[in-house]
């Protein structure tokens, strides 16, 4: 009797399971990001909070959402950088397009990841080379995060005595793991034995290796990066000072240095949508040993999150607009 071979089969992607399990994870991060709001406010006089808010003058919030997208026109330079260093070949306006997108769906999509997604997502259907897309995408995240930690590294120099010890271990245990995280995904992806895995991959892996080594090969275009992505925090920081001032907030801008990064960064843990709540709990806990009462941390942490919300409102519009330009509309 011969024996009956059962080939195993591979389960293809269903598409309507995915769309459920992604509807599944933005409605448990909003449910996330209303239960840390209603922590906060139920801790908070809601009095103070809302009138800190009210002292907002109408030109600051007027203005901050055209700041906050024109300071963004660094962050489109250094993405294209990286993407073109590893000859992705992508124009000005197409990385604009690309990049408001991913504003949009870091606002409206799970986590900061979520907009890295979009954006690349549209990347690689215009440019000519899909896989330096995917890898100047990842170096481009890379730098924004050691772009944070510098800025905080900064704070620490300006504030070497201001900070309690609990605070600056968490910062330089950070930057440690970040740093030891970066240099061992791109060693990774440089030096992983493509003769080991099946043929359709190994045919990705060598496209990638080959974006890899085409941006070694440009290390001043990484440093470049780098400096624009440290700019980039430094006015995003100045920019959030200067909301913090128009809330009440008086404490010197080097405070800001180490605050509002750290903060930034705690957006990137997946449990609430955008960062909504974690970021203005964090603010809080970080600006307190420079005096700053809760109430008014969490009102200038509001504040930035409206001008996110509405910058990435409005950086999608752009970007649709972009698109028609290009005579490329949107798909549904």
């Amino acid at each position: 009797m011969s024996a009956v071979a059962t080939p195993s089969v591979a389960r293809e992607a269903d598409p309507e399971v995915d769309r459920r399990r992604a509807r599944r994870r933005w409605f448990l991060r909003l449910a996330g990001s209303a239960v840390v709001l209603a922590l906060l406010f139920s801790f908070l006089p809601f009095e103070e909070l809302v009138a800190a808010l009210r002292r907002i003058p109408g030109p600051v919030w007027a203005l901050s959402v055209p700041l906050y997208l024109g300071l963004h026109l660094l962050g489109i330079t250094k993405w294209r950088l990286m993407v073109n260093a590893a000859d992705g070949g992508f124009a000005f306006r197409s990385a604009a397009r690309c990049y408001y997108y991913g504003l949009f769906g870091n606002t409206f999509l799970p986590s900061l990841v979520g907009g890295d997604v979009v954006r690349a997502g549209l990347a690689l259907r215009l440019a000519k080379n899909p896989s330096g897309v995917v890898i100047g995408s990842v170096v481009d995240r890379t730098l924004d995060v050691l772009g944070l930690a510098s800025v905080a590294g900064l704070g620490v120099l300006f504030l070497p005595t201001a900070l309690d010890p609990r605070n600056r271990q968490v910062f330089w245990v950070l930057l440690v793991l970040l740093a030891v995280g970066g240099a061992a995904a791109l060693a990774l992806a440089a030096w992983f034995p493509a003769r080991r895995v099946p043929w359709r991959i190994r045919r990705i892996l060598v496209k990638v290796r080959r974006s890899v080594r085409a941006m070694a090969r440009r290390p001043a275009h990484v440093a470049l990066a780098l400096l624009l992505g440290i700019s980039l925090q430094l006015l995003l920081v100045f920019l959030n000072a200067w909301l913090g001032v128009a809330c009440g907030i008086e404490i010197p801008v080097t405070a800001w240095l180490f605050a509002w990064p750290m903060a930034k960064l705690s957006a990137l843990v997946p449990l609430t949508q955008g960062g909504l709540g974690v970021r203005e709990a964090a603010l809080a806990a970080l600006l307190s040993p420079f005096g700053v009462e809760p109430v008014l941390a969490v009102a200038a942490g509001l504040v930035f999150q409206g001008v996110i919300i509405s910058g990435g409102l409005v950086g999608g519009g752009i970007a649709f607009l972009l698109g028609v330009l290009e005579g490329t509309p949107e798909r549904a």
